[in-house]
């Protein structure tokens, strides 16, 4: 579920949309690749802090690495279930939400493709982008341990584009308008934002084969 998205953008973009200013250091490494966010990697994100709205970096793992499958660690980078009471806890509290400035985000294809290169079907990436606004918020909320910060994405029930590709979720997209009432809001308020964007203001681009190339039909 959404384990791709995209900020193709500047941080100068984040801070005049958002009211925001810079809460730490931004980082100089060049692991550091905001516009691609996946599982483990650092992204933009956008918080409260003591005294003012803020631009922050965090990690994309809302459990910082603690999670194992199969012997394997995994991100929770989503998460829906808000009333469970390890999630609640963390949501209740307004200083614990953040926003995560995006301009698009990636669903697997349902079905593999042929690219008729001899090689093995494979699912391409659905991109999907909000027409009427080009950077979006997503709903988040984070936490701290020891001196780093982890977040996680909320979802929802997937809208009317979404569904027929991943039918279980989408991400929960906010208005501009319901920001200030994400961050600062009541669990009641929080639970009444975590529904679907309008699939009429939204569009999906692909399949995408970014690590194949299609092999050329002969006329």
């Amino acid at each position: 579920m959404c384990n791709r998205a995209r900020f193709d953008g500047e941080p100068e973009t984040i801070t005049e949309r958002f009211g925001a200013e810079w809460l730490a250091d931004k980082p100089m490494d060049n692991r550091f690749d905001p516009k691609e966010l996946r599982p483990f990697g650092r992204a933009y994100v956008v918080r409260n802090g003591s005294d003012r709205r803020g631009l922050d970096v965090m990690e994309w793992d809302v459990l910082a690495g603690q999670a194992k499958q199969a012997g394997r660690k995994v991100a929770q980078t989503n998460v829906r279930t808000l009333h469970l009471p390890q999630w609640r806890s963390l949501v209740s509290d307004p200083a614990n939400r953040c926003l995560i400035p995006l301009t698009e985000f990636c669903e697997w294809a349902r079905e593999p493709t042929d690219l008729g290169d001899g090689k093995k079907p494979i699912k391409g990436e659905m991109w999907f982008g909000v027409t009427d606004q080009p950077v979006f918020a997503i709903a988040g909320f984070w936490r701290q341990v020891g001196e780093q910060r982890y977040f996680a994405m909320v979802t929802c029930d997937a809208n009317e584009l979404v569904a027929p590709i991943h039918p279980k979720a989408m991400i929960t997209i906010l208005r501009p308008d319901d920001h200030e009432r994400w961050l600062t809001g009541s669990y009641d308020d929080v639970l009444s934002l975590q529904r679907p964007y309008p699939a009429d203001r939204m569009t999906v681009r692909g399949p995408v084969f970014p690590t194949r190339t299609a092999a050329p039909r002969l006329i």
